[in-house]
């Protein structure tokens, strides 16, 4: 394999805790208010703008939300999404140190991007690809596409690796090599079966 191509959430960073302050911040339970955060997010994530995505969000629970409501509910998203799984980024800095060419494929808004960007961890990727950039998202056959070709490389020299099976399945449909995510150690030992980790 010539690339790495990791996802983000729930591989790299922990699955997001900032839902019950979110919704604490709106005057909902977070019973109330999860449903719409996530039947909303796939166009959030195809690059739906950020005030959008929570009035949408936010309508589910019967509240208004205006620019100022809009930054707060962006800024405590993004907060939640950015704690990162510590053995991970170990194999990260291991990767890299060995040379690997790493690249990351995320389901994300492009709030979430930019910060995204400026953590210690992206350092290790050559190319972080986030799906609202492009207004497409996984398991999409284009966004894979997409991706091949900002990296220079054929389908056939990448690894995909992400924790949701349909992510993994339209990689493969898109003719890279996929593999599902369940830990760094278990990763460590596929990637020494590939050649890729030691």
């Amino acid at each position: 394999m010539t690339w790495l191509v990791f996802d983000y959430g729930g591989v790299i960073s922990q699955h997001t805790q900032a839902i019950p302050a979110m919704a604490a911040h709106v005057g909902a339970s977070a019973e109330a208010f999860e449903p719409g955060y996530w039947s909303e997010r796939e166009a959030y994530d195809r690059g739906r703008p950020d005030l959008d995505y929570w009035r949408a969000v936010c309508a589910h629970v019967g509240v208004d939300v205006d620019e100022k409501l809009s930054e707060d509910l962006t800024r405590m998203d993004i907060e939640g999404w950015l704690p990162t799984d510590d053995k991970t980024v170990k194999l990260l800095d291991r990767l890299a140190g060995a040379g690997a060419r790493l690249a990351l494929l995320s389901n994300a808004p492009s709030s979430f991007g930019r910060v995204a960007e400026r953590q210690p961890w992206a350092e290790r990727f050559t190319h972080l690809v986030f799906s609202a950039d492009l207004f497409m998202a996984k398991p999409d056959v284009e966004i894979y596409a997409a991706l091949v070709g900002k990296l220079g490389a054929r389908a056939a020299d990448c690894l995909f690796v992400d924790d949701r099976q349909t992510n993994v399945d339209g990689a493969v449909a898109a003719g890279l090599t996929a593999h599902l995510w369940t830990s760094a150690d278990e990763l460590a030992d596929t990637l020494v079966r590939f050649g890729t980790c030691s």
